[in-house]
């Protein structure tokens, strides 16, 4: 799995920080003067629950190496946008996987993958060479199928994705995409993710540890 930040909303004007467009917006809500202190304005209008001022900056990642049973989980976050590698034009005769810790460490588990994994190539490569289009071809392809995507989302939807996917009651494979997402965008708007981001740390430590 690899997550990387590949653009964050930069405000012209000041120093063209996230924080300042979300501060300017802010106060316009309130008719009032900057302080010179961004960052505090906009934590407290967080914590408020005044959320609505930071829609207006957005950052967008790109996903790749996790499996298409993740990135389902993933669109389901529908105030976002995706660009995703489409099955449908790409060849998938010698697919790459992406597969669980339960069955990565598992000798037997390993055996019963590797033998489906073969019969899914081998069926796959057959189709083709019969003639059968990509788009036919890959309904023979399992949820294991990794894939890449780009995502973008508003920051107030990355608080919400962040809430509810950094948790235990998440599936690992997306939780540890929302670990990766978040420890990435935090340093850009640390007042709209500290909070969220220390009630994480501090409730699932283990989740942020080891992470490459």
């Amino acid at each position: 799995m690899k997550v990387e930040l590949i653009a964050v909303t930069r405000y012209l004007r000041g120093d063209g920080t996230p924080e300042e467009l979300l501060e300017h917006a802010g106060r316009i809500c309130y008719r009032s003067e900057g302080r010179g202190d961004p960052g505090a304005f906009i934590q407290a209008r967080v914590r408020e629950g005044h959320e609505s001022i930071i829609e207006h900056a957005s950052a967008s990642f790109e996903i790749s190496g996790i499996s298409r049973a993740c990135s389902h989980q993933l669109v389901r976050h529908r105030l976002a946008s995706y660009s995703q590698e489409s099955q449908r034009y790409v060849e998938m005769s010698d697919p790459e996987w992406a597969l669980p810790p339960d069955v990565l460490e598992d000798e037997e588990a390993m055996a019963v993958w590797e033998d489906f994994a073969g019969e899914v190539k081998a069926a796959y490569q057959a189709l083709r060479e019969l003639g059968t289009r990509k788009e036919d071809a890959r309904f023979v392809l399992p949820n294991a199928a990794a894939t890449r995507i780009i995502v973008s989302m508003n920051f107030r939807e990355l608080l919400h994705f962040f809430r509810i996917r950094i948790s235990r009651a998440a599936q690992w494979e997306i939780r540890d995409v929302g670990v990766r997402m978040l420890e990435l965008v935090h340093p850009h708007a640390p007042s709209v993710f500290g909070d969220v981001r220390a009630s994480l740390q501090e409730d699932y430590p283990e989740f942020f540890e080891g992470l490459d």
